[in-house]
């Protein structure tokens, strides 16, 4: 299946992380030896860095633009592909991390607490991004008008939604949007090029996942956000965004 996503922003990426109900594991040959095993099957990843935080990151070149990565933190297992060829591309690499978890990190039901799926769109632009994303999601609805104030600066939106996506709410979807424009920005009227990001993530809580490993919910998770996206946030969501920000550009 190839990545039709990328074609509809700036940079598209999936990531998986599972969230730990302790720390995670901070041995360092532990850690040492889990980012080598991820280097030895995926070589190409070569960068590796202990930031600033405490995080662990492992990642390939980002100057092709395509790249896969994955950190650990001091409760988070994180992995994902930006700007993968084909979706088949982020799973392999995904699914590759979630399987050397439960093995290299002896994570297991004990320690988790969720595992997330998440889509991300980038739409880079250079400009109040709230009020492009209120002219662009607010238009007829019962919001429209008061983002339309004469005199008025739209400082603040975005939309989230959290929703229920079994009847035990184990398994629950939320939509975002996240802008990068500040009130310093709007009052001086500079604006640095920036991504306007929409977020789309699919949480199983593992106390109540009805998956025996990670890969299996993870596999789950992904056809569910494939089908809402597609569904509800590409039409109603990300080809609106596109239209407004193409025309102010």
């Amino acid at each position: 299946m190839s990545n039709l996503y990328s074609s509809m922003c700036d940079d598209f990426g999936i990531s998986t992380y599972i969230l730990g109900k302790v720390e995670m594991p901070t041995g360092r040959e532990t850690i040492l030896h889990f980012f080598d095993s991820v280097r030895k099957a995926v070589p190409s990843m070569t960068d590796f860095e202990k930031r600033d935080n405490g995080e662990y990151a492992l990642e390939e070149e980002r100057d092709a633009g395509s790249y896969r990565w994955t950190s650990l933190d001091a409760r988070r297992l994180c992995a994902g592909f930006v700007n993968p060829p084909a979706m088949e591309d982020a799973d392999e690499h995904n699914e590759r991390i979630l399987e050397m978890a439960a093995y290299h990190l002896d994570l297991g039901p004990l320690h988790t607490d969720a595992v997330d799926v998440q889509y991300y769109f980038d739409f880079v632009y250079q400009g109040n991004h709230d009020e492009v994303v209120a002219e662009a999601l607010a238009a007829n609805t019962p919001l429209e008008g008061l983002t339309q104030i004469p005199g008025g600066r739209v400082l603040h939106y975005q939309p989230s939604v959290l929703m229920a996506l079994d009847e035990g709410c184990g398994l629950q979807g939320r939509m975002t949007v996240e802008t990068r424009t500040t009130p310093y920005q709007v009052r001086t009227g500079q604006f640095p090029e920036a991504p306007i990001t929409v977020y789309f993530t699919a949480r199983q809580f593992w106390s109540k996942t009805p998956y025996k490993t990670f890969v299996d919910s993870y596999r789950n998770q992904r056809r569910v956000i494939d089908e809402l996206v597609t569904q509800y946030v590409v039409p109603n969501i990300i080809t609106p965004l596109q239209k407004v920000i193409g025309a102010k550009q």
